[in-house]
C-alpha cells in the first residue's frame, strides 16, 4: 500500500470515529426536566388538596383589571377605560379595552382614527382629552412623523372579543385631576387622572 493511500484510509478511519463519538455523546445527554418532586399541598391548597382562593398580590392568575369609566359605542361595542395615568414626561396615558359585546364582527373602526393620515390610518387617533375646568381640549400626541402616540391597527374586532388600546396626550395643569375622554362614535367618560 502505498503512503498516500495509508493516509486516506486513516483519515477516513478517523473522521467515521469521530463522527460515532458525537453521535454517542449526544445519545448519553440528560434531559432539561426537572426531576418532579412528590405533591404536597402548597399554601393555596386546603389539607384535602382543593384550591382556595389565591391572594391577588404576588400572583400570577388573571387579576380583575380596574375599570375606571365605561361607555357605550355603536353596534354593541363597549369601551371600558383602566387607567389615566400623569407621566414624568409631562404626558397622560389613558389605556384599557374595547369590546365587542355583539354576535358579529365590528368593522367600521374609521371614525375612531380622527383626521389621521398616516400609514398608522387605523388608530384610536381621534381620541381627545378635555379639560372642562381649564377649557381647553387636548388631541393625541404625534411624533416628528406625525405618528399618534397611541394604538394602532384596530380594524377589526371579532364577537365578543376585547382589544386592548391606549393613547397619550399632553398632561393638563396638575389642578385637573378630573378630564373627559371621547373617541369618536362613544359617549363621552369622565375619568380621573392620577399620578
Amino acid at each position: 500500500m502505498s503512503i498516500r493511500r495509508m493516509m486516506k484510509v486513516r483519515g477516513g478511519m478517523a473522521v467515521a470515529g469521530t463522527a460515532a463519538m458525537v453521535l454517542m455523546l449526544a445519545g448519553c445527554g440528560g434531559s432539561d426536566e426537572k426531576p418532579k418532586s412528590p405533591k404536597t399541598p402548597s399554601a393555596a391548597q386546603g389539607q384535602n388538596g382543593n384550591s382556595q382562593t389565591p391572594s391577588p398580590s404576588g400572583s400570577k392568575g388573571a387579576v380583575p383589571v380596574e375599570v375606571i369609566a365605561t361607555v357605550k359605542g355603536p353596534s354593541s361595542v363597549v369601551l371600558n377605560i383602566n387607567s389615566a395615568v400623569r407621566e414624568a414626561g409631562n404626558f397622560v396615558t389613558v389605556s384599557g379595552q374595547i369590546k365587542n359585546d355583539g354576535t358579529e364582527a365590528y368593522v367600521e373602526t374609521a371614525a375612531w382614527r380622527g383626521d389621521e393620515r398616516t400609514a398608522s390610518a387605523a388608530s384610536v387617533a381621534g381620541a381627545t382629552l378635555v379639560d372642562k375646568q381649564g377649557k381647553k381640549r387636548y388631541y393625541v400626541l404625534r411624533d416628528t412623523e406625525g405618528r399618534c402616540s397611541c394604538t394602532i391597527g384596530i380594524t377589526r374586532i371579532g364577537p365578543g372579543e376585547s382589544v386592548p388600546f391606549f393613547a397619550q396626550f399632553p398632561a393638563p395643569p396638575t389642578s385637573a385631576t378630573e378630564v373627559d375622554f371621547t373617541i369618536p362614535t362613544f359617549a363621552t367618560a369622565t375619568i380621573k387622572i392620577s399620578g
